[in-house]
């Protein structure tokens, strides 16, 4: 049953991975991005990391594509 569990989390993380190198628009990218930090973060609880998961979903699931969105907004504020 954890081995099934496993290679369901890991197929989806690669498919995650997949989806953010295939976005062309930056501000989909980011979501996908995150969705991409969620999936990770259930793979790192099914190998029984709470802590590296735990740091995951802060820094990847939230920060990173925060970040990135607002540099997007202040980028595209310049422009005009």
């Amino acid at each position: 049953m954890n081995e099934l569990v496993l290679v369901i989390l890991l197929t989806l993380v690669a498919a995650a991975g997949t989806a953010v190198v295939m976005t062309n628009a930056p501000e989909r990218q980011a979501v996908t991005y995150a969705f991409f930090g969620i999936t990770l973060t259930l793979l790192f609880l099914a190998l029984q990391a709470p802590d590296v998961a735990l740091s995951q979903l802060a820094v990847g699931t939230a920060f990173v594509p925060l970040m990135v969105m607002l540099a997007i907004r202040k980028i595209r504020r310049g422009r005009s």
